[in-house]
């Protein structure tokens, strides 16, 4: 019975009929053992399809395949094994039950039948109670074998559902990877002698990682990087959300501006910049995230810096003589408690020094030897990336590096992100 006229069940696969073969074929040279069967056959509630030869039945088999066939070993012609082989070839819709007819009682016999694509065997004559016991076996065989492809059928369905909704899914992120990149359009700055470089890699197509500077202009500049709690679109949205808050271009609506006279801005204290973004985040009912942030104001003219450390891992003073120092003492997170408070710390940076913000992607990546590369080892990649290049090239290949001592075909665990300033003297 075909699918669209059967009955569904409430799983929504088709109901499978009690009896399962709806089409019989006789294949026998002998006119008399076709009735004999077909006889037999009727007594069972089935009418058969009758062929004298091989050839015929493949011809009756391309106009209406059967389920079952009923076959003899020795044909004028093609024989019964030939003909199973054939029908094998030609009917694809569905699986047909071959019975072999036969006289062999030899083991090696049958077992070139079933070799030959035989699923059963009668020895003539043939007895009405055996010819019923392989008909309900063969029964068995094809209901398990419709049911199977009716499953396969709607898992196969399915599948393409999910592919289709996969398929949506990856276009949106694509896209949403293009949105949030423009969060960061330049990935190199220069304010005269000074520079900054940024890298963001997240570890799928979004990430909670940014990292961003702003300026209202007067030698200084703030600067941040930040990585929100979780990975995905959750984070990503929020990250989305921060960039607004830290915005380079409308600094009407960025919290680390105060506005003066005549549409003038300065920076406020990083502190305060801290307790404005933290009292966003936990007056917000609807967001349980929270994010760590590493947060400066530079001089550009003396080269001091002042930050605050939120919970961000420990920023990064690469000296000029090649020297290294881990700054801050850490802090908590932005969003996890209210009325919390963070401290300043300062730091003046000489002529070609740098200070290197970054998220702990970077220092928890997974090397070729299974271990992570630590705190140590950014101060051993950095010192090299020191002296390949400045500001924007300065993180590129600060990030190549790390590539370099991944293991081949290794992807990123967790988003990677960093800024870099780079002091060039007043």
């Amino acid at each position: 019975m075909a699918q669209s006229e059967a009955a569904m069940t409430e799983t929504g696969l088709p109901e499978v009929p009690a009896r399962a073969v709806c089409r019989v074929l006789i294949v026998d040279d002998s006119r008399m053992q076709r009735r004999i069967l077909s006889a037999q056959l009727a007594r069972s509630g089935l009418a058969a399809m009758e062929a004298g030869t091989a050839e015929e039945a493949l011809r009756l088999c391309d106009r209406d395949p059967p389920d079952l066939v009923i076959s003899d070993w020795m044909m004028p012609g093609m024989t019964g094994i030939e003909f199973c082989q054939a029908l094998r070839a030609r009917v694809r819709t569905h699986y047909v039950y071959f019975i072999l007819l036969t006289s062999k009682t030899e083991t090696a016999e049958i077992a070139r039948g079933l070799e030959g694509g035989a699923d059963d065997f009668l020895t003539k004559p043939v007895s009405g109670d055996e010819l019923r016991a392989r008909i309900a076996a063969g029964e068995r065989i094809l209901r398990m074998e419709r049911e199977l492809t009716d499953k396969n059928r709607l898992l196969s369905d399915t599948l393409a559902e999910l592919q289709s909704v996969y398929d949506s899914i990856n276009r949106d992120l694509i896209q949403a990877k293009k949105i949030q990149e423009s969060l960061v359009p330049e990935r190199s700055k220069t304010f005269g002698a000074s520079r900054f470089g940024l890298l963001l890699k997240p570890s799928g197509h979004i990430g909670g990682d940014l990292v961003g500077l702003f300026t209202p202009g007067f030698n200084q500049v703030g600067f941040y990087s930040l990585d929100v709690s979780g990975h995905g679109i959750t984070a990503a949205l929020l990250t989305a959300r921060l960039a607004s808050y830290l915005s380079p271009s409308n600094l009407a609506q960025n919290v680390a501006m105060e506005q003066r006279q005549w549409h003038l801005y300065r920076l406020r204290k990083p502190q305060e910049v801290a307790t404005a973004l933290n009292a966003r985040m936990t007056n917000d009912t609807g967001v349980d995230e929270y994010f760590t942030m590493v947060y400066g104001v530079a001089d550009l003219f003396s080269g001091s810096v002042r930050m605050v450390q939120c919970g961000h891992p420990h920023p990064l003073l690469l000296r000029a003589d090649g020297t290294a120092e881990f700054l801050g003492d850490g802090g908590l997170p932005i969003g996890m408690f209210a009325e919390i408070g963070w401290s300043e710390f300062d730091i003046t940076l000489e002529r070609g020094e740098r200070l290197l913000f970054y998220s702990d992607g970077l220092t928890e990546c997974r090397l070729k030897d299974g271990s992570m590369l630590e705190p140590e080892g950014l101060v051993r990649i950095a010192r090299r990336a020191a002296s390949a290049g400045q500001g924007g090239e300065f993180v590129d290949d600060l990030f190549w590096f790390l590539s370099q001592e991944m293991a081949p075909g290794a992807s990123l665990e967790d988003d990677v992100s960093a800024i870099v300033f780079e002091f060039g003297g007043a």
